[in-house]
């Protein structure tokens, strides 16, 4: 039987990605950011398709089928609609997106074959919330599963709720545009000057350090929440429809002043206005869950889109124990778009029969994307006359674990490169979770970021139950858990406001438990990541603690690293101690080369 090889692809919006799927398995998924080093870059994956290609060895012309994640043409519809309805208000806006629209995005079909010179096959569009409902219930474990799709905005859905039954996936409900919890959550993020689709991580992490002082007056105001966790929006206080910004002079009346200015002092009513917007986002999320519970009657939920990278939200969902077990895609932004388009084709368009045991998802651990042989890592080393040592992969665990045992902060490059926004002990920057001043060093010298941001712990798995408040696996790092009460340091201390609440010791673990006493946790199996696995559960034979500081493998502004050589620039631009890059470790006190030496390099030029 002729094998079926189906390429799934997102473009346009935020994180274009591309995946290929051979046969219904998922074989390889990349963002393109990590190739062309911009963040959050929309434009179409060149670089990520001609990488799935290589990744199965294949050409264009061996293609069964190609899926886009979303109708271009109905989204299209929906923004002429939307400015013909506030015009004359909105010129401006419109004359800087149609561009783009009449050159790219309504000549996607075209683009498609342009690119794939020799497809001559069919070309499938996926509606924008069927991506992400594919992306959630396909690869999780789960035979039948009720599914919740929340986002900023698709064609004209903003959220879905549906059922998954073995291959079959139908949702039943869906809210519209211009209502929208993700595009609510998005202007309190511009208005507390963060950046819009990437700044919405730092008012997650910016929200324990206030009061939800201003909840009721978003409920009053901005929203007319529903029992069912639908919602219409005041949009008299929004500009998004038509303008460039995201909100208004009456949003800034009403919360006391204008937006605050990126990169100027957070104050504390940007710290009350976070914790509030969460507040009222929580209370949508576990709305919306409850109502999905009792409309589809089923014990397991599966999760998708934009918000559902709200890790806090989620870990609210699984706490309240709606649902018996929840599953959660890894990249649930548009990038895991192109893998639900693709897998929707395999099940859905094709009909073909699912598998699956209850127990273990078919997302791989996420670990789909760019790897390296030691050759290949070599030949950089040498080019760039980087001193080195060539460890076995026991003395790598060993050595690795001594060394965080004694305060270094090290760079891990191993294996596949991840799928999503998370680093899960492939492309991760990895301390000791003991450390007081781990969290303010890494922020500052290490990821140039603001340091009240928090970082997440990773886990043996079966340690987890003695350290946080959670009854799940978390292999995604999409669930916030209170740390366990025997393991906090500082209840009585609760009175400290803002960012004093930094220089308390909160917890045996401090430098991944946030103010309020929760982590963002990531467990780890030996099924899935065998290297990261034993060099943690070396670092508990030697500390008596199983619990280590994971973060991503960049500095603030930039894309997780994708070759070598990116991980030897980030290294040398940073104040890490050691990288393990592959089987080679490199000590940053014996290194001459300067990091300007060490230019981009394309992924393909180390074979």
């Amino acid at each position: 039987m002729k094998d079926v090889y189906i390429l799934g692809i997102s473009a346009f919006y935020h994180d274009s990605a591309a995946c290929i799927v051979k046969n219904g398995e998922i074989i390889g998924a990349a963002q393109e950011e990590r190739f062309t080093r911009k963040k959050h870059d929309f434009s179409f994956p060149h670089n990520s398709i001609e990488w799935c290609l290589k990744e199965v060895g294949i050409q264009t012309k061996d293609l069964s089928y190609v899926a886009f994640y979303d109708k271009p043409f109905i989204k299209f519809e929906r923004i002429i609609l939307t400015y013909l309805r506030f015009a004359p208000i909105g010129l401006k806006s419109f004359m800087m997106s149609m561009p783009m629209w009449l050159k790219n995005k309504l000549h996607t079909r075209d683009l498609i074959r342009n690119e794939l010179e020799s497809y001559e096959g069919t070309i499938i569009f996926t509606e924008h919330h069927e991506s992400h409902a594919a992306s959630a219930f396909y690869p999780s474990p789960f035979k039948e599963s009720a599914i919740l799709t929340m986002d900023g905005v698709g064609e004209w859905a903003t959220a879905s709720i549906g059922i998954g039954k073995n291959s079959e996936i139908n949702l039943i409900k869906e809210l519209h545009f211009p209502h929208s919890l993700g595009l609510l959550y998005s202007a309190f993020t511009y208005f507390t000057g963060f950046r819009v689709n990437s700044g919405e991580y730092k008012l997650m992490g910016l929200a324990p350090y206030g009061e939800p002082k201003y909840k009721d007056l978003i409920l009053k105001e901005l929203l007319d929440l529903k029992d069912d966790g639908s919602f219409r929006m005041n949009m008299k206080y929004f500009n998004y429809c038509a303008g460039l910004t995201m909100t208004n002079r009456r949003f800034s009346k009403l919360f006391g002043g204008p937006p605050r200015k990126a990169e100027t002092q957070i104050t504390q009513r940007e710290m009350d206005i976070a914790r509030s917007i969460q507040a009222v986002t929580e209370e949508i999320m576990l709305k919306m869950a409850k109502y999905v519970k009792e409309t589809t009657n089923q014990n397991n939920l599966c999760l998708a889109g934009g918000v559902a990278l709200n890790c806090v939200g989620n870990g609210r969902i699984l706490r309240e124990k709606i649902f018996k077990n929840i599953w959660i895609q890894p990249a649930a932004g548009d990038a895991g778009g192109a893998l639900g388009a693709a897998l929707f084709v395999w099940y859905r368009y094709l009909g073909n029969k699912r598998n699956t045991n209850g127990i273990k998802d078919s997302q791989r651990g996420s670990y789909l994307g760019t790897h390296y042989s030691n050759e290949q890592i070599e030949k950089a080393l040498k080019k760039y006359e980087i001193k080195y040592e060539l460890l076995a992969k026991n003395e790598l665990i060993n050595k690795v674990a001594r060394l965080l045992n004694q305060g270094n902060v090290i760079g891990w490059f191993q294996g596949k490169m991840e799928f999503g926004p998370r680093a899960l002990g492939a492309r991760s920057i990895i301390g000791d979770a003991r450390s007081q001043q781990m969290q303010s060093k890494m922020n500052l010298k290490i990821k140039f970021r603001e340091s009240f941001r928090p970082f997440a712990p990773t886990v043996l798995k079966e340690r987890c139950p003695q350290y946080f408040d959670l009854d799940a696996e978390s292999p995604y790092m999409l669930l916030v858990a209170p740390v366990k009460k025997d393991k906090l340091l500082a209840q009585a201390k609760q009175y400290a406001k803002g960012f004093d609440k930094l220089k308390i010791k909160r917890s045996v673990i401090p430098s991944v438990t946030h103010v309020d006493y929760s982590a963002r946790v990531q467990t780890v199996n030996r099924e899935d990541n065998p290297l990261y696995y034993d060099t943690i559960k070396k670092f508990e034979e030697l500390s008596g603690c199983p619990v280590i500081i994971n973060t991503s493998f960049n500095i603030r502004g930039e894309p997780i690293v994708c070759t070598p050589v990116d991980a030897l620039r980030c290294f040398l631009r940073t104040d890490m101690d050691y990288l393990a890059l592959g089987d080679f470790l490199i000590d940053k006190r014996l290194q001459r080369v300067s990091k300007d030496k060490l230019k981009y390099t394309q992924y393909l030029e180390l074979d």
